[in-house]
């Protein structure tokens, strides 16, 4: 076999595990399951969804009220009423630092991470503060991207194991999705950002002027301190891109070598 081709399939072939170990494995096996959560139907849930919450959330941040022997554990938090995220890893962290907030417990502010598939974090204090400053819970942005978030994994997955398997110049093309998914969801975060600057309310405890909120870095929302960084997530569709990238050059040089 021409060694650029083999490289190419090496490469997407890595960028495919780093995929699915990361995003698709996680997403599909704990689908559905905040909404049994939330509908009291937790008797639904599969030992094995419980097994993979677990393993995927070992190290991940719990909020302060959340009972220390809750952690890692499905069933546990579900006891506490604890506030739950998904298994997916993480792809950026937004927190705010609020005045009335004590620095002892939020040392970094008041953390919330996006996800492909929903949030995670200190989502309903997050939600307080939306509120407080006429802006919308966080579960109104990005409904469509979390609901489509699996079906769009898993033909990204298909499209990098035709790309394995087959040498055509549609999969080629193709490829160029998961090379460019590190911009594509900055594209993504920016806009639902902006929606959320620009889609104020009367209920705010005050009025402040459509604003844009800082994608990355530190900002000032109000009287509150932002601070917005890629998350492991987001390193991983870094990772995915590279590797895609180097696929599709690998493929394109065997493709000069053989004539085609």
């Amino acid at each position: 076999m021409n060694q650029s081709l083999l490289k190419s399939k090496i490469f997407a072939g890595i960028a495919l595990v780093i995929m699915t170990l990361s995003f698709t494995f996680p997403m599909i096996s704990f689908h559905g399951v905040l909404n049994k959560i939330d509908s009291g139907k937790k008797e639904d849930i599969s030992s094995f969804q419980k097994m993979v919450w677990g393993i995927y959330n070992q190290g991940r941040y719990k909020s302060t009220s959340t009972p220390k022997e809750a952690h890692n554990n499905l069933e546990k938090m579900i006891g506490s009423s604890s506030e739950i995220g998904v298994a997916s890893f993480p792809i950026w962290s937004c927190s705010l630092e609020a005045p009335n907030y004590p620095k002892e417990a939020f040392p970094e502010g008041i953390p919330v991470f996006f996800h492909f598939d929903g949030f995670s974090g200190e989502v309903h204090e997050m939600n307080t503060i939306n509120h407080y400053i006429g802006m919308d819970p966080m579960w109104r942005g990005g409904i469509l991207e979390r609901e489509i978030g699996i079906y769009a994994l898993l033909f990204l997955s298909l499209v990098v194991v035709y790309f394995i398997a087959y040498n055509h110049k549609l999969c080629n093309y193709l490829m160029l999705i998961p090379t460019s998914l590190p911009l594509l969801f900055i594209a993504d975060y920016s806009y639902w950002l902006y929606w959320f600057g620009h889609n104020l309310h009367d209920w705010g405890a005050f009025k402040i002027k459509p604003f844009m909120p800082t994608v990355f870095g530190d900002g000032k929302v109000a009287q509150f301190t932002t601070h917005s960084y890629p998350a492991i997530g987001f390193y991983c569709l870094a990772l995915i891109g590279i590797f895609s990238l180097l696929a599709l050059l690998s493929r394109n040089k065997a493709n000069k070598e053989s004539g085609k």
